[in-house]
């Protein structure tokens, strides 16, 4: 059984004087380096994930479905025109080919790799705007739905960024992009060989970790406050049992009703909701 965390709170390592935190998100700077997706990851495709892209430099040509009509193109064709993006118009059937017969929406973009951090970039950059970040840590997460949908609720609820394994795991995929609908552009992502080396140096920064067990803390008296991350487990198997014991708290949502499990994007939402009412009180 963990030791249930108390108030003492870990000091972020090398902070500033502490003050009140601003959970606005800035769009990220175009300085990450590191691994890169495959190249028939390298498009997204949706309205919305394209105009994010392309007002992020990310753009490489513009797609559009040939017979293709109204304000949301015309608007496309002059974002892509502001951004220096070629647009070439092809047949609906070549949209389909692209994106695996995904909801395109009539609109495709080629877009640079996306490039994750490296968790030390991921804290460098955090320790420069908060004293006390929030990072998610995904642990195998494999649906690309589930992925895309937590990037979406992190941005709203003030998520500093989210660290996942580089291997048996989904990453920054076309799919990932569309259902985040373009919040990936926002929130950093850090993608890492050993997540219970990453945990080690979490701790050594003075973050308190939690995991999600079916045995734990009611998460309505979860201590948010401080440096913390939370670990989402896989969709079937749930938090890994290697995890377990890096923790210091376990978090549980209870329920009433006969299926004793929640969808992992819900289980995160809920959560990360949690944590933006603990930290901003009415």
């Amino acid at each position: 059984m963990k030791k249930m965390r108390n108030d003492k709170k870990r000091p972020f390592k090398e902070g500033k004087p502490k003050k009140k935190q601003s959970f606005k998100k800035e769009p990220l700077k175009k300085e990450r380096k590191t691994t890169e997706e495959t190249v028939e990851d390298n498009f997204v495709f949706g309205n919305h994930a394209t105009v994010e892209a392309i007002q992020q430099g990310r753009g490489n040509k513009l797609f559009l479905q040939e017979d293709s009509k109204g304000e949301k193109v015309e608007q496309l064709k002059i974002l892509a025109k502001e951004n220096a993006v070629p647009v070439k118009w092809v047949p609906k059937q070549k949209l389909d080919t692209m994106t695996d017969h995904g909801v395109h929406q009539g609109i495709v973009l080629a877009i640079t790799a996306y490039e994750y951090l490296t968790l030390d970039e991921l804290l460098l950059r955090t320790k420069e705007k908060t004293e006390t970040p929030f990072f998610l840590i995904l642990d195998s997460l494999e649906d690309p739905h589930n992925f895309g949908s937590i990037l979406r609720t992190a941005d709203a609820t003030g998520v500093d960024g989210i660290i996942i394994p580089k291997h048996r795991a989904v990453g920054i995929t076309p799919v990932v992009t569309k259902a985040s609908t373009g919040a990936v552009e926002y929130i950093p992502v850090a993608r890492v060989t050993n997540l219970s080396q990453s945990i080690a140096a979490l701790k050594e920064n003075n973050f308190w970790i939690f995991g999600t067990d079916m045995k734990g803390t009611d998460y309505r008296q979860w201590n948010t406050q401080g440096a913390i991350a939370l670990i989402i487990g896989n969709e079937g198997r749930g938090m890994s049992q290697g995890l377990h014991k890096e923790v210091d708290e376990l978090l549980t949502i209870p329920m009433t009703g006969h299926v004793q499990s929640l969808n992992a994007g819900v289980a995160a939402g809920l959560l990360m909701y949690e944590v933006y009412r603990g930290r901003n009180p009415l």
